[in-house]
């Protein structure tokens, strides 16, 4: 890892504005526009911008004191970072070949949302989906131009989308890049406009994609898809499809990550003496559980690998069953006296019997 503080010049309790200003001095001497014979120019101005970059941050450079590592390509991204940095002293742009905003619009990002099923979410499912979104214009092809003509290469630019100016700055005569307001950085111009597209090489209209939902989604998963959003201009890269899935409620199962969870309710009877009772599974068949004699209600019982599949990943889920005790509040005749004597055993005292009113003659 290289010494930022030794790149800069300035010791390790160097206050914010010693390393500001180290950094100005350097800047200058380093800068490849200022050193146009010395090959090694850029790599020294890189190095102390990433000095910088680090140091004058004080959760990076909180970081990079307790051994932490950076990465120029994690701070810096085709010299746009470095723009930035000295933009804040010098201001302006400094001409590093980066262009923002410049040439084509990007597609826009759709989104759209589907529902689904338990049992679809958990073992994937093809859906079709319908949204509006821009699209190549058929009538130009996507050119911009009116039928039977082409763009023109931009006069202004010859093609580049991009203009450079020379500005004398603190660091001597420097070239800006810039957009070519001409043609507003495409590198060609559209003088006979398609009059389906106004010119733009899009239209907006519906459209249909059919996608594979991937087996394991959760309620509030969101899928991308990359390139499947709406058409760029002019040949511009489209955008992204956001795909938001939701799961209905399924009234037999609770999912919890990808465990699922069911409330198996029995008599009393049933949890004192014990059962067999058929518990039902996402795959579409029961499992036979056995409750032993004696089971208390809130017990849980867990059926391995019969939950929900991970998503993109191997392995499953379990089934966990959780006991709830059945307690009868129509009682018959028969019952109450039987359930009576049992309490008399148990030596248990329930409340007086209630006179049960006559059926009508």
């Amino acid at each position: 890892m290289s010494e930022y503080y030794d790149t800069l010049g300035v010791s390790r309790d160097a206050s914010p504005e010693e390393i500001k200003k180290a950094f100005r001095t350097l800047a200058r001497q380093t800068h490849p526009d200022a050193n146009p014979d010395d090959p090694t120019a850029e790599a020294r101005f890189r190095a102390v911008a990433e000095a910088y970059e680090v140091l004058s941050d004080p959760d990076k450079r909180a970081a990079y004191d307790r051994g932490e590592h950076f990465a120029g390509a994690d701070l810096f991204t085709n010299f746009a970072g470095l723009d930035e940095i000295l933009q804040q002293f010098f201001g302006g742009s400094f001409g590093f070949g980066f262009r923002t905003n410049a040439g084509p619009q990007r597609g826009p990002d759709v989104a759209v949302a589907t529902e689904v099923t338990l049992e679809e979410a958990a073992f994937g499912i093809s859906r079709e989906l319908h949204f509006k979104a821009p699209h190549r214009c058929a009538a130009c092809s996507g050119s911009g131009a009116a039928p039977g003509t082409d763009p023109e290469t931009c006069p202004t630019c010859g093609g580049r989308g991009q203009m450079q100016v020379s500005r004398t700055t603190f660091l001597g005569s420097m070239m800006t890049v810039t957009e070519c307001s001409t043609c507003r950085g495409r590198g060609s111009v559209v003088r006979d406009p398609c009059p389906e597209c106004r010119g733009s090489g899009r239209v907006s209209a519906e459209q249909t994609l059919t996608i594979e939902i991937p087996a394991g989604v959760d309620d509030g998963t969101r899928l991308r898809l990359a390139g499947r959003g709406g058409v760029g201009e002019l040949g511009a890269p489209p955008g992204d499809l956001y795909l938001q899935v939701r799961v209905a409620p399924d009234p037999r199962f609770e999912r919890v990550g990808d465990d699922l969870h069911h409330t198996l309710r029995v008599g009393l009877a049933e949890a004192a003496l014990g059962t067999a009772s058929t518990v039902p599974t996402i795959d579409g068949d029961g499992f036979e559980l056995e409750v032993p004699a004696g089971t208390q209600s809130g017990t849980f019982f867990r059926i391995p690998r019969k939950g929900v599949p991970r998503l993109r990943r191997r392995g499953r889920g379990d089934l966990i069953v959780e006991i709830a005790l059945d307690v009868p509040s129509d009682l018959s005749a028969e019952a109450e006296t039987a359930l009576r004597s049992y309490a008399e055993a148990r030596g248990e005292s329930p409340s007086p019997p209630r006179r049960r009113r006559r059926r009508p003659r």
